[in-house]
């Protein structure tokens, strides 16, 4: 008969939680670190401008669809295009830290490897922002797009001179899309219901949001995708030891199980 001891060695390593003060100040830290970052590149009005016509014609060249189609389908009535400016400016922090808690309690692995892919987008998106300014198509004349934030509200951002908290020139990549694209990732890699594919749904409102009002250029989503992708491609994927797995290894050979039963045969 097993021991109770050998029963319990048996059973998979639970994988340990990150102290909660460290994790917390790592990412109020990597938070405020971002956001000084972006504040960098927030003068480049006329760099920003000028790669926007750049994105603009290239999407063109590329006959990727317009963004006013998916903005006319939001301009159909004033309460749809307000819940769209009420998703981009509300949804994008609070469904990302609410994966980040619900992962710290109840799947530590996830929780690490998330946090990982989060900072490397985010680090990777900062750099991109530095290098590369630019203007979002509600800024872009050439669009014939509106800002539909400034005139059915509610908006996120003042004018762009005045405003000192955002950084309105970093379009590219958009991390509204890369957050809730491993948002998505994150719960269907750390769930195990056949209903969890439907978290994409999230990352596609969030595309449909973004570019129908004037966010964000299709190319946007595209460089945080491919951004997202290397960033997991880099990381070892959570290990989770299966309980048969472990249990085979902690298993005695056939001749210690049977070894009482020989001897007495014997």
């Amino acid at each position: 008969m097993t021991s109770r001891n050998e029963a319990a060695a048996a059973e998979p390593t639970r994988p340990a939680r990150p102290a909660l003060v460290r994790e917390l100040l790592l990412v109020a830290g990597l938070f405020l670190f971002y956001k000084a970052g972006r504040q960098l590149a927030a003068d480049h009005t006329g760099e920003a401008f000028r790669n926007a016509h750049h994105v603009w014609h290239l999407e063109r060249a590329l006959h990727l669809p317009g963004e006013g189609a998916v903005q006319s389908l939001l301009l159909h009535g004033d309460t749809l295009v307000r819940v769209a400016n009420t998703y981009y400016a509300t949804v994008h922090f609070p469904a990302t830290v609410g994966l980040l808690v619900w992962l710290y309690l109840r799947r530590p692995a996830h929780y690490v490897w998330t946090r990982r892919a989060l900072a490397a987008l985010t680090a990777a998106a900062l750099v991109l922002h530095l290098t590369f300014p630019l203007a979002p198509p509600r800024m872009l004349a050439a669009t014939g797009l509106i800002d539909t934030a400034h005139v059915y509200g509610p908006s996120v951002y003042g004018p762009p001179k005045t405003d000192h908290l955002s950084n309105q020139f970093a379009a590219m990549p958009s991390l509204h899309f890369g957050w809730a694209l491993m948002v998505a990732v994150a719960l269907i890699a750390a769930t195990r219901s056949r209903w969890r594919w439907l978290w994409l749904l999230h990352p596609l409102l969030t595309l449909l949001v973004i570019v129908g009002t004037a966010n964000h250029y299709w190319l946007d989503s595209v460089a945080a995708t491919a951004l997202l992708g290397i960033a997991l491609l880099a990381l070892p994927l959570p290990h989770r030891r299966p309980l048969t797995a472990a249990l085979g290894r902690q298993r005695p050979a056939p001749a210690e199980e049977n070894g009482t039963l020989v001897g007495a045969v014997r």
